[in-house]
């Protein structure tokens, strides 16, 4: 068994693990579960040789991970100034490709997913604007990057590898439209609250592997 192998094996287990730390409260360990799930991704990548902006965003949405694994808003505005990092290199390692092309934004179906980001962007702007608190200039700074990740993703033909990024970057987009709707927009006591930290987790580690397969 590779070292590259040993380390995709050993993060997968630490994701499925985290399932059953969703819903607890914050401790050291549900942190170190959490984090790790993507931070071995990177050494992982790494091991595989892949792009250094692959390493990196992986690397700072693991930190994400960590400071939103903790109580508190500064926690939870430094994990998002994290995972911005983290989409930023996206973005950069999606338009540095050789086969970016911006042309690919009016073809369809791409223009029909372009214009379905676009709206999604300004209606969640709308929803989250009145309800975000203290959050709001954060939260409104970062709906545009994840979109602008998912918007770099359109520009890649989907082919090979690069079969899994359009679908990766999209299930990301998805994954933090339920944790938006989870924090800003349920009550604490909607019963989707018991579901939703499941869904946030399986899409979002989810669209990491598929970057990993996409670039690794």
């Amino acid at each position: 068994m590779t070292l590259e192998y040993t380390l995709l094996v050993a993060a997968t287990l630490c994701a499925v693990g985290f399932l059953w730390q969703c819903r607890q409260a914050p401790s050291a360990m549900r942190s170190a579960i959490k984090t790790a799930s993507v931070a071995l991704l990177a050494l992982a990548a790494h091991q595989a040789g892949a792009p250094v902006l692959l390493i990196a965003a992986l690397l700072a949405c693991a930190a994400g991970d960590y400071c939103l694994s903790r109580d508190g808003d500064s926690a939870f505005m430094a994990g998002i100034a994290a995972f911005a990092v983290g989409h930023l290199a996206y973005i950069t390692l999606f338009l540095g490709q050789t086969d970016s092309s911006w042309a690919r934004l009016v073809e369809s179906p791409r223009l029909v997913t372009l214009v379905a980001l676009i709206c999604l962007g300004l209606v969640m702007a709308r929803l989250l604007a009145p309800r975000a608190g203290p959050l709001k200039g954060p939260v409104l700074c970062y709906i545009p990057i994840i979109l602008g990740m998912g918007v770099a993703a359109l520009t890649l033909p989907g082919q090979g590898a690069l079969v899994w990024l359009l679908p990766a970057a999209l299930v990301f987009v998805l994954s933090d439209l339920i944790l938006a709707t989870e924090i800003f927009l349920l009550p604490r006591d909607h019963p989707g609250q018991r579901v939703t930290p499941y869904c946030v987790w399986v899409t979002y580690w989810g669209a990491q592997l598929g970057f990993f397969a996409a670039f690794a």
